[in-house]
């Protein structure tokens, strides 16, 4: 049945309707409640929640001043989450529209004397980077990196292993600064600047790029939309596409020279920065908003 604005709600959803505040009793029954209606539910293989049962959920609701107030103030709460996101996207965008500019050489830098900077050279990745390098023995024990331990740019955990028990796959024994490129769909872009001190190895799961030119120059590359088209136009396999090393190391890149190279990287790790930065603000705010719903909604 289409209600009078025209909007015909799907056949499983239930409609309430209250003379209590309607902003409130939403984020109210989204709070701790969502456990106490999900065992108003039936079925086993299908679970389905009728406005019969839903009606015995016994409610513990304040007055309709406050109400008002509850919902206001968490509504300017989600407000308030929705505009660092949107603020998020437009600086995500903005730096992939630089990014685009900088690569292909329309958008340059200049030296301490107001000078362009030469001409760009084209190479091989593998030309200016060693790929997999060799190896030495792998120390006693280590923190192990493999493919779940790396997610858009950040190490987000360590897992310290013996090398009796280490998989086959740990083999990369990294230094500062190498680059783990995910060579294993490698459009997720899950890849790693790496800056830590001490032992860790890699999974194969990687290509380690070891580079002689400025790493965070050649890490922002690597991200580049021209550089990720170019490595899945040679990707192999259909539910795991998969780049092996030599064919990422035959890709050509754009190469300014040394300085141009660093002013580059410091100014796309700043947006770096400045986006993190907005994901900590929007985590805290969700984080705020899951205390406010925990302590009003007991």
């Amino acid at each position: 049945m289409c209600s009078k604005e025209g909007y015909c709600p799907w056949g499983d959803l239930n409609i309430i309707k209250t003379s209590n505040n309607g902003v409130f009793l939403s984020y109210y029954l989204n709070s701790k409640r969502k456990r106490d209606i999900a065992n108003l539910a039936q079925g086993i293989s299908v679970v389905h929640l009728y406005s019969s049962q839903l009606a015995l959920l016994n409610l513990k609701i304040p007055s309709l001043p406050e109400q008002q107030k509850i919902a206001s103030f968490l509504s300017a709460v989600d407000e308030k989450i929705q505009q660092l996101k949107r603020k998020k996207e437009l600086l995500e965008q903005y730096k992939k529209g630089v990014m685009q500019q900088l690569f292909l050489g329309k958008l340059r830098f200049k030296d301490e004397n107001g000078k362009t900077f030469p001409k760009w050279e084209e190479k091989m990745l593998c030309e200016v980077c060693e790929i997999n390098p060799v190896n030495q023995d792998l120390p006693e024990s280590f923190i192990y990196i493999d493919l779940e331990s790396v997610e858009k740019g950040k190490l987000i955990q360590e897992k310290k292993l013996n090398r009796s028990e280490a998989p086959s796959r740990a083999q990369r024994k990294l230094l500062p600064q190498d680059i783990l490129y995910q060579t294993v769909r490698p459009y997720q872009m899950n890849n790693l600047l790496f800056n830590k001190e001490g032992d860790y190895v890699a999974s194969t799961g990687y290509a380690q790029i070891r580079t002689r030119q400025s790493a965070g120059y050649i890490f922002q590359l690597l991200h580049s939309d021209n550089f990720v088209n170019e490595v899945i136009e040679k990707c192999t396999g259909t539910s795991f596409p998969a780049i092996n090393s030599k064919d990422l190391g035959r890709i050509r890149i754009p190469l300014p020279v040394p300085n141009e190279q660093q002013m580059i990287a410091s100014f796309l790790t700043i947006l770096d920065r400045r986006i993190e930065s907005i994901i900590n603000q929007i985590d805290n705010t969700k984080n705020f908003k899951r205390g406010l719903l925990q302590q009003m909604f007991v």
